[in-house]
Order: structure tokens, then sequence, then C-alpha cells
């Protein structure tokens, strides 16, 4: 008799990147608002064009009239009806705004470079939460494998347990508390598997829900060990996309005043038109209107507008300006000095979970070694199931440690990454 094991599909940290830098649903938005902005600038070629308006209409009149003359024969009343058309065609073109034109183009193309970086800032951190939430499945799988390996102890502890009842040298609570231990071990076992299906259906929702329904991740949690905090904090003002988007307010405010003191220069514009007009009396009662006219014709030329006193508005909307330019400034020295603060706390979080890791290392061999020991001596009976189930819980705390250490060390290091913006790159 033969059976087929049919393996779920291995899906690679890489792969869940590039899924996430494509149908996460956070960078989706952000790179849909880029958009909006780089529309905007890209249409900021119409401020330096002239605007042209078409205007038509025709209107039919039909009025009641009473004329009255000296010479009373020639009074007339009753119904006139006319039929009026008119077409123009104007153009505006400003030539001179006190270059208001070229600050309002220059902030829209600063805006839209801040949509870039707001974007690759999401894909930053959208990254670093996939980057966790997959070792955290990791994590919950070498948990499993722990669990596991507890109940083989427990396994081969009952087993023993047994053996010693039947050959009248045990004792029945020793072979009840090996039953309830495994037990327990076996809840643990099902509850770590539910956790881990949990894990799996969130990365899954942070990648658009792209990838399989049943799927298997990697074994190991791989840790850099050796990142530098100069490696961090060098130049971390041009490497953080969080940084340079907070540094693009300035610029932006700083266009935003430039726009506000164009207010203050006169406006020049080119002006020109050409205007039609017919209309068509079909009834008349003036017996000196004429029947019928006409006129065309193109006007054109230059106006100049000079702005006198407004009530202080554009006073006050260059003042506020500068307010902004300065408040800018400061929130992003504000930014600078907690993005700083954030990468000390976290390059001494990461230093520390290495420490605490190189240690557990150790700590997990000299575990195992005991429980082998503490195994061989009670199936010879030199020692109580007390003791070994102490070194069993021993080697279970250990485990756990060492787990813990490892996923905490990638997320050291995941944090400085982010913080740096090197996720992306």
């Amino acid at each position: 008799m033969s059976t087929v094991a049919l393996g779920q599909e291995l899906v690679t940290l890489e792969e869940v990147i590039a899924l996430t830098l494509k149908d996460n649903f956070d960078v989706r938005l952000m790179q849909n608002a880029a958009q909006s902005t780089h529309t905007d600038n890209k249409h900021s070629v119409g401020l330096f064009l002239p605007q042209i308006n078409g205007n038509a209409a025709t209107m039919w009149n039909d009025t009641h009239q009473d004329l009255e003359f000296e010479n009373a024969a020639n009074n007339r009343s009753g119904d006139a009806r006319a039929n009026n058309t008119t077409a123009s065609v104007q153009a505006v073109w400003t030539l001179f705004d006190g270059t208001k034109m070229f600050a309002t183009r220059a902030r829209l193309e600063e805006i839209a470079v801040q949509g870039e970086m707001k974007v690759k800032n999401q894909m930053v951190n959208s990254i670093a939460a996939v980057i966790t939430n997959y070792y955290n499945i990791v994590r919950q799988k070498q948990q499993l494998r722990a669990i596991q390996e507890m109940m083989s102890v427990n396994e081969e502890r009952l087993k023993l347990a047994e053996r010693k009842l039947e050959v009248g040298t045990g004792a029945r609570p020793e072979l009840l508390q090996a039953k309830v231990d495994l037990n327990a071990q076996r809840t643990l076992a099902i509850q770590q598997e539910t956790l881990i299906n949990q894990l799996k259906d969130q990365l899954n929702g942070l990648v658009g829900l792209k990838l399989p329904q049943q799927y298997e991740v990697a074994d190991t949690i791989i840790i850099n060990l050796n990142i530098l905090y100069t490696d961090i904090v060098d130049n971390i003002e041009h490497n953080s996309y969080q940084l340079q988007a907070t540094r693009q307010n300035i610029s932006i405010a700083q266009r935003t005043l430039h726009e506000s003191f164009g207010s203050l220069s006169p406006v020049i514009n080119a002006t020109g038109a050409y205007n039609f007009s017919k209309t068509n009396n079909t009834k008349l009662i003036n017996p000196f209107a004429p029947l019928q006219s006409q006129n065309s014709g193109l006007n054109y030329g230059f106006t100049i507008s000079i702005p006198i006193l407004n009530g202080l508005a554009t006073s006050r909307s260059i003042q506020q300006s500068h307010i902004n330019v300065r408040r800018q400034k400061l929130v992003y020295e504000q930014q600078k000095q907690v993005v700083d603060v954030a990468v000390r706390n976290a390059y001494v979080n990461y230093d520390n979970t290495k420490k605490i890791l190189a240690i557990e290392e150790e700590n997990i061999l000299l575990a195992k070694e005991n429980v082998v020991i503490a195994l061989e001596r009670f199936k010879r009976g030199a020692t109580t199931f007390v003791e070994l189930r102490a070194a069993q819980e021993s080697l279970e705390t250990a485990y756990n440690r060492l787990i813990a250490a490892r996923y905490d060390a990638k997320v050291a290091e995941t944090e400085l990454l982010r913080l740096n913006g090197s996720l992306l790159k």
C-alpha cells in the first residue's frame, strides 16, 4: 500500500516582501495619493498658458411696443419680433504676476517629491511589519518543535513509569503525573498550531491575500549580528524617508511664502477678443429701425492691476507664511530628535539582545545535556521522577528563552533598518 503526501508550498521572505510592495493596501493607498500630487505637478504648466474662452448665444425677442412721434401720423403700436445671435472668443494671458506662477509650480513640484518620499516611507514600514510577522510565524514553529521535543521526553518518561510499575519498583502517582504532563504538552501543541495558522492569515492579509491558502515559511530566523551604530546614524537625514518627507514641508512652506509675496506685485495681462453679433428684426413697429444689423471685429490690448489696499489681507498672508516656515523647521528638528532617540534606544536593545542570545545559545546546550543525564539516571533508578521533571522544566524554560531571544534580536535588527530606511534599499 502506498500513500501520497502533498506538502504545503514554501513561501520565502523575499517573495512576501515583493507581494507587499505590490499588493499591500497601505502602500497602494499612499501610491494613489502620490499619483494625485504628480497629476497636479504635471498640469502646473497650465499656469503659464493663456486662458481662452468661447461664448455663443441666440435670443428671440417678442415684445409689445407703443411708439409716439411729434407727427401723430407716425405713431405705431403692436408686437415686435427679433432674433439676436452673438458669439465671441476671448483670451487672457498673464505676462507678469510677480513670479507668483513660478512659485506655485515650484511648490507643486515639492509636493510631488514629498509624495514619493511618503510612498517609500510607507513601503519601509510595511516591509518591517511583514518581516516581524513572518519571523513571528517562524518563532512559533520553533516553539511547536520545542513542545514536540518535550512531548517525546514525556512519552519516554511515561514508558519508564509503566515498566517500573509492572516490575513493582515504581509507584502509580509517577505514572499518573507522567500522563498529566504529556496531555498538557499535547494541549499546548494544539494551541500552538492554532496560533501559527492565525499568524499566517495575518501575514496573508498584509499582502492583499495573495499567498496560497495553505503555505509554509522558513524554519530559521536569520539575524545580522554585525550592524554597527555608525552604519545606522551616518547620513540618516538623507537615508530616512520619514525625515526626507518631513523636510520637504520646509521647502513647500518657503514656496508658499514666495507666492504670498507675489500678491504685492502688479499683474499684467495681454487680452484679446473676437466678437460677432447679428440681429434680425422679423417684425418691426418702428419704421426707422433696421431690418438687420451685424457687427464683428477684433479687440486687443493690455491690462494692469495694481494692488493698493485689500484690508491688509496680503500682509497677513505673508506673516502667516513666515510663521509656517518657522513652524515646519521646528517640526523637522523635533522629528529628527525623535528619530535620533529611537535609533539610540533601538541599538541598545539590539546590542542587549545579541548578548542575551549568546547566553541562551549556551544555556540550551546545558539544559539538553542535563535532561539526557537525568533520563539515564531515572532509567537506572538513581534519581526520582521529581528530579527528572525539574530537568524537563528547566529545558522547556531554556527553549522558551532561546526562541524569544532569537525573535527579539530579529525585531531589534528590523527596527534599526526601518529607522535608517535600509529595508527598501
